[in-house]
């Protein structure tokens, strides 16, 4: 009965979780009258495809899902590699200062993104970064606190012997990283990857302050802007949001295993 009541609790949590992005796709799939006059959750019928058909050829969403996929790509590619590399200092060798540098690092998780918002952008002005893919990308590729203490914290769970036996074969630290504990942190880089990609392709906030022209606009923004001007024409929203989630459904049905793996697992095959 106990087994029973906790399927019974997880179930009810997955559909209160997944419901909301069930309804966006079947309303996506509804006529624009039938959009406002049934139920979300009320299966479409008849089932359409004009409002894609229309969201795609009157709007630039392939432009926003390119720019927003060389957004997300980027910030997620530059976060793996420098996340992975401080970590590894943080987590293996020993310097003077180390774990002070590391908290205090950690620390500025507390300070709100909003408080960082007019400095971050004042900077990109000077550098002549406004409405450019390098604003964008700048302030996020080179690791955050919560990508370095993830990787961190896995790295710590790999016994030092395997490093210490390939130092004594004659492997240097970049040898160390790159072919023992790498390949023992496929999970978490997953993990790291499969976050920070949700996580920036859902940016709104910072894409709306650095980005001025459609050259550079991300599908949250085209979203965004279509609402403002058609508020009444929730089928072409909807359209839009389906198709802005459908890449975000892709990654996380690739990455899925290597997510539960990483969590699941210490670096000790």
């Amino acid at each position: 009965m106990k087994r029973i009541a906790l399927y019974l609790a997880l179930f009810a949590g997955a559909v209160v979780s997944v419901a909301p992005y069930l309804m966006t796709l079947n309303s996506a799939f509804k006529e624009p009258a039938q959009v406002l006059t049934t139920p979300a959750w009320e299966p479409a019928f008849p089932v359409t495809l004009e409002n894609f058909a229309q969201v795609w050829s009157q709007y630039d969403m392939a432009g926003f899902l390119l720019h927003s996929l060389v957004y997300a790509g980027a910030v997620t590619a530059g976060q793996v590699v420098f996340s992975t590399m401080a970590a590894y200092a943080f987590g293996r060798m020993s310097f003077p200062g180390r774990d002070v540098l590391f908290w205090g690092y950690l620390a500025t998780m507390m300070v709100p993104q909003i408080v960082t918002l007019v400095p971050l952008f004042l900077i990109m002005r000077e550098f002549g970064l406004i409405d450019t893919y390098l604003g964008l990308i700048l302030p996020t590729a080179f690791g955050t606190p919560y990508g370095i203490f993830l990787v961190r914290q896995y790295f710590r769970t790999i016994p030092r012997d395997l490093e210490s036996a390939a130092r004594i074969d004659g492997a240097g630290t970049l040898t160390v990283l790159v072919r023992v504990l790498l390949p023992l942190s496929r999970p978490i880089l997953a993990t790291l990857a499969t976050i920070t990609f949700i996580t920036t392709w859902n940016t709104l906030l910072w894409p709306l302050i650095v980005t001025n022209g459609d050259a550079t606009r991300v599908v949250t923004l085209g979203i965004s802007a279509l609402k403002g001007q058609h508020s009444s024409q929730y089928h072409l929203i909807l359209a839009a949001a389906a198709l802005a989630l459908l890449p975000l459904i892709v990654i996380f049905l690739l990455f899925q295993r290597h997510i539960v793996r990483s969590i699941a697992l210490t670096g000790l095959k």
